[in-house]
């Protein structure tokens, strides 16, 4: 699983502020229930972590990032929060009652395994569930339409696992889950100006931002203006859809 290698907050103002209303839509997805052990997988700054104990949840994370270990260790000490990836976890076999990963399966060196060991970890009859930003329509859309203008050749993310409707499913069936049920769910995030929604995309995060810094100066600042005419100088709203599938051990 990718470890991402920047700063908590730089992780937290460039996708925080999509993860945590989507995270609202997907617990209530997923069917989590109050006092349920819950793990979140990839559990980054904390965005699901929050939302899983604002139900009632009993909440245990995992992240392959030391940055983001320590960041919610701190911020929510009374919780069990481990330093690995979803391929490998360190728990015991049927130790939650759910297990759920938002944002992440794309990231995942081997999806069907990390899904799998979620599968594991999580009792007979619990629910091991996900959702990942379609491609087309996600969170990061808008950026990457605005690249394409630029450099139609560039690769987004549209490939990576899980981006369009079905493949969830298919990973979740391949991992030997049952009953999957896979459904899209969104979430609307106003930028008040142009340079709020731009400004995180400069600070390396992920592939897009991967994207930014590799360009020089001039390119950098054609991206920017392609952008700012197709967005406008705001305030304007993203609605990001995702898709999330849901399954039965």
């Amino acid at each position: 699983m990718v470890s991402f290698v920047v700063s908590p907050e730089a992780y937290a103002r460039f996708m925080g502020r999509y993860a945590e209303p989507l995270a609202e839509v997907f617990v209530a997805f997923a069917k989590v229930d109050t006092d349920d052990r819950v793990l979140d997988v990839g559990c980054g700054t904390g965005a699901l972590t929050a939302r899983l104990l604002s139900v009632g949840a009993e909440v245990a994370a995992i992240d392959p990032s030391p940055p983001f270990v320590a960041a919610i260790r701190a911020r929510f000490p009374g919780i069990d929060v481990r330093l690995g990836t979803a391929e490998e976890m360190p728990y015991d076999t049927a130790d939650f009652d759910a297990a759920l990963a938002q944002l992440v399966v794309h990231f995942m060196t081997d999806p069907v395994l990390a899904i799998r060991q979620m599968a594991r970890v999580t009792r007979r009859g619990g629910v091991v569930a996900a959702c990942v930003w379609d491609g087309p329509t996600g969170a990061l859309a808008p950026f990457w339409d605005a690249v394409h203008v630029i450099d139609p050749e560039a690769e987004d993310e549209a490939l990576l696992s899980g981006a369009h409707v079905g493949h969830l499913t298919e990973l979740f069936e391949a991992a030997g889950l049952h009953d999957v049920e896979e459904t899209s769910i969104a979430a609307e995030v106003v930028h008040p100006t142009f340079e709020e929604w731009w400004e995180p995309y400069t600070y390396g995060v992920g592939p897009a931002g991967d994207y930014v810094q590799r360009l020089d100066d001039d390119r950098r600042a054609g991206l920017e203006a392609v952008a700012r005419e197709r967005l406008g100088s705001g305030p304007f709203t993203i609605a990001a859809t995702a898709w999330a599938a849901r399954g039965t051990v």
